[in-house]
């Protein structure tokens, strides 16, 4: 068996970030800590930080007034900012920087005018946030069919924005699609969909023709893992997303299989490298790093823990 090791896979700088905050944000106020939210779409993650004393919650009212709650890394909207004040939260936020930029281009387009289509999930934590900071005029589409059952006025002016964690490849067809149906659309200057799921994706494109079988570090709940296992199964391969090497069959494999191992922007390398190492156990497997494209991007960490590290 060969196995190759996709390159970059695994933890982007905004996922670093958030994770790196929460657990700075435990050492300096211990628990209960609270976050908005799973801090990262991530099972293993979120369990290890749940038995430290961390509690996610779904409603900024499940956390006590007065208390310290985090915001995950797929940001909030201002109605949650604002009951937060309100609860007189101390609030953190580890909303990604590439998130907060859809966020600050949702506010300028509403201020001019523009009905806004923003491309993404319904439902996904990212999706609501965006939404929420300009709910009356923004509408949703996940597909070509949905955009060809809006209906807009020629003269209506009217904008796109994407959830940062979309298939390249769907999303320039819904795009596409947009501008063929509605000439006057205008979209930002630069791609939403962030710089970490591009190169995953761009990765396991250039790799899936060499392997015949492709395991997925990530969880179901991630949009961006999931991707990831599409782009194989539509090149015609078997794929497998997993959170762990306890979920890794041996009878997927045959003994001189090529398997294309990666992870999704928020799955951790040890789990990468536990299923690396059973292949190697149990199959003798040869492993060969493959680096499609090299990172280099950091975030800092959130200003209210800045602040606090520093004294």
């Amino acid at each position: 068996m060969k196995i190759i090791l996709a390159n970059p896979r695994g933890f982007c700088a905004g996922v670093n970030m958030a994770v790196e905050s929460l657990e700075t944000a435990l050492r300096v106020f211990g628990s209960p800590l609270y976050v908005y939210h799973e801090i990262v779409h991530n099972r293993p993650i979120v369990d290890r930080f749940r038995a430290k004393g961390v509690v996610f919650v779904d409603g900024i009212s499940e956390v006590p007034n007065g208390g310290t709650v985090l915001y995950s890394a797929h940001g909030v909207s201002p109605e949650i900012r604002r009951q937060s004040v309100e609860r007189n939260l101390r609030a953190i936020d580890a909303t990604c920087p590439l998130v907060t930029k859809v966020h600050i281009e949702a506010v300028k387009y509403a201020k001019e005018g523009y009905t806004i289509i923003l491309i993404g999930h319904d439902g996904h934590d990212e999706v609501i946030g965006t939404m929420g900071e300009a709910p009356a005029n923004m509408v949703l589409v996940e597909s070509e069919a949905d955009v060809e059952a809006l209906n807009f006025p020629a003269d209506v002016k009217l904008a796109y924005l994407t959830q940062t964690t979309l298939s390249v490849d769907e999303t320039k067809g819904i795009i596409a699609a947009l501008k063929r149906k509605f000439p006057q659309l205008t979209g930002p200057s630069k791609d939403d969909i962030c710089y970490a799921t591009q190169n995953r994706q761009e990765a396991v494109r250039d790799l899936v023709p060499e392997a015949d079988v492709v395991i997925v570090l990530g969880s179901q709940n991630s949009s961006n893992s999931n991707r990831l296992a599409e782009i194989a199964k539509q090149k015609g391969r078997a794929a497998y997303l997993i959170d762990s090497v306890a979920e890794l069959r041996d009878e997927w494999f045959r003994p001189t299989d090529t398997v294309l191992v990666t992870a999704g922007a928020s799955a951790p390398e040890d789990h990468v490298q536990a299923c690396v190492d059973h292949l190697r156990e149990k199959f003798n497997a040869a492993v060969e790093p493959r680096t499609i494209r090299e990172e280099h991007v950091n975030f800092p960490l959130p200003k209210e823990l800045r602040v606090l590290t520093r004294k």
